[in-house]
């Protein structure tokens, strides 16, 4: 079960997060790493994961590896594999009951 965050709040992706995973994500200056061993790297509109994943924010949307992309629209994110992210104050709940929560530089999720 993956669970990409693309949350204007969050400026990254969390892929490949298994359904009972908690993983959290500390943003320091440009790069964030997470207690899952990712980091990201994050220059101008692009963000460089340590997978070799490129993300693009160009505008609205966010273009992401294998033809993944997504629109923000307001409060909600729209996946182009359909899936459907809401921000609501500090928290982003997205697919199959998996929601994140950002407290200060820090982000967790499940």
């Amino acid at each position: 079960m993956n669970f990409r965050l693309v949350s204007a709040a969050f400026a990254l992706s969390l892929t490949a997060l298994p359904a009972m995973a908690q993983v959290s994500c500390q943003r320091i200056g440009s790069m964030t790493s997470c207690s899952n061993g990712m980091t990201y790297n994050h220059v101008g509109n692009f963000t460089y994961g340590s997978d070799g994943s490129t993300w693009n924010r160009v505008g609205n949307t966010t273009y992401g590896p294998n033809g993944t992309s997504y629109n923000h629209v307001g409060n909600f994110t729209y996946g182009s594999d359909g899936s459907t992210y809401q921000r609501l104050g500090n928290f982003t709940y997205g697919p199959n009951g998996h929601s994140c929560q950002r407290v200060g530089n820090f982000n967790y999720c499940n």
